[in-house]
């Protein structure tokens, strides 16, 4: 075998790019993971450690037996994940969802990498594919430079789509008013006191509704004009334009909490969520925004609790690209016009955290046993990892294609089939969740076993 044809090359040193190195690795082979940073810089990111996360610092819920992200984070936990790991060793408190110290979440991929010796970080931008690299996984995710981007777009022949991703403020615990906000997780999940509560009431949310669709916003390059927001990340101005309780049924719903420092009936409630070990930063869950700084601190001092407030980070606004994944892949994350290429993590269209990482640890395997010259079958779509893949490579319409989290409609429905059968009786509710979540645990165990790595 050809030493230069054995060494899998990986293009971007985000979530899925780490991934994808890990899996290579695990297998025998060597890797060359590739990171634009710190030689080229985005707007966006803020350090040069590998796996830096941008937005939220939330891999989201962490039940493995109702929630399919939840079941997503085990699968991955038994496929060996690094990503998993690290969230793992750096989680802090939220309830039942898994949020990590991004500080030290990244370094501690950094490191996992920078030990394994098969693996080798370049700190280089690629603008094109080399014709003599013959195994490649492009993960550059949604901040890809214009460069390769072009280079993408030529080789894909057709037009990349585009949506924006906006980014939530980061507050100073030390700034928050405790006389009025209290810590409570909803229903008293996880520890019961994992968040920040800022209340509102009626007044309160009527006034804020307003500053929010009267305030400046930041002005968009003309290239920008058209492109749209992904409807799962919308920026919290967005949402108080679409009517009046979007907001209160939406990220500030104000149930399953209780205010101890007053029985007036809540209309909102905003929930911040640590950010780091030390417990000194927290994030306003939900407020992503396009808003100019200057009008954020103005309106967000307005929040019962955050009169005071200090910004270790104001919001921002990027754009993510992704490709026609649809279209383009085949099935094991190949471009159908030159499949010495793989795409894997959020350039393919899967959102979240999570999934890129997901889509990663799947195009690595793909790439390590196809080096291998070994057959390898598709993770199942009982799974949430098949299911995943299976959206992003074939089942989504490619004509009205959009990004997408892991979630249950994507899995075989268990009413229509179970074990080659129909069920005695529809199986609904939670009941459905939790049938959905055993299975798929018990589908990547057996493709675990199968694959034998």
């Amino acid at each position: 075998m050809n030493t230069s044809d054995s060494c899998v090359k990986i293009v971007g040193g985000g979530l899925a790019g780490a991934e994808s190195a890990w899996q290579v690795a695990r297998l025998g082979l060597k890797v060359q993971l590739y990171e634009m940073r710190p030689t080229t810089n985005t707007e966006v990111h803020q350090t040069d450690t590998i796996a830096e996360l941008v937005c939220s610092n939330s891999f989201r819920s962490d039940d493995k037996t109702h929630n399919a992200v939840g079941v997503l984070h085990e699968e991955m936990r038994r496929c060996d994940s690094i990503i998993m790991h690290c969230a793992d060793q750096n989680r802090v408190p939220a309830g039942s969802a898994l949020a990590v110290d991004r500080i030290g979440f990244s370094k501690c991929v950094e490191k996992k990498l920078s030990e394994e010796p098969l693996i080798q970080i370049i700190r280089e931008e690629i603008q094109e594919i080399p014709e003599d690299w013959k195994n490649v996984i492009i993960a550059t995710g949604p901040l890809t430079a214009e460069k390769l981007s072009l280079y993408i777009a030529s080789l894909t022949g057709t037009q990349q789509l585009a949506f924006f991703d906006a980014i939530a403020p980061i507050v100073y615990k030390e700034s928050i008013d405790f006389s009025k906000a209290w810590f409570q997780s909803r229903y008293d999940k996880g520890e019961g006191d994992d968040y920040i509560n800022c209340p509102m009431y009626n007044d309160d949310y009527l006034a804020f509704i307003e500053e929010l669709t009267s305030a400046e916003t930041i002005d968009f390059k003309e290239w920008e004009r058209n492109t749209p927001y992904f409807d799962g990340c919308l920026p919290i101005e967005v949402m108080a334009e679409r009517g009046q309780k979007t907001l209160a049924y939406g990220p500030m719903k104000p149930v399953g909490l209780t205010n101890p420092h007053s029985d007036e009936p809540l209309e909102a409630v905003i929930q911040l969520r640590q950010d780091n070990a030390l417990g000194t930063l927290y994030n306003m869950v939900g407020f992503q925004t396009k808003l100019k700084h200057s009008e954020q601190v103005r309106i967000f001092r307005k929040i019962p609790g955050l009169e005071n407030a200090k910004f270790a980070r104001l919001g921002g606004l990027h754009r993510n690209t992704f490709i026609n994944a649809p279209k383009l892949l085949d099935r094991k994350l190949r471009l159908k016009n030159s499949p010495r290429i793989r795409f894997a993590g959020q350039i393919t269209g899967c959102e979240g955290y999570v999934e890129s990482a997901a889509i990663g640890l799947i195009a690595g395997i793909f790439a390590g046993f196809e080096v291998l010259n070994r057959q390898i079958s598709l993770p199942p779509p009982e799974t949430a990892l098949g299911a995943l893949l299976y959206h992003i490579t074939g089942d989504a319409r490619a004509d009205t294609y959009q990004p997408m989290n892991i979630n249950f409609g994507l899995f075989p429905d268990l009413n229509n089939s179970m074990n080659g059968s129909k069920p005695s009786k529809k199986i609904k509710g939670r009941e459905r969740k939790s049938a959905l979540a055993q299975k798929a645990l018990r589908a990547i165990d057996q493709w675990n076993d199968s694959i034998q790595r």
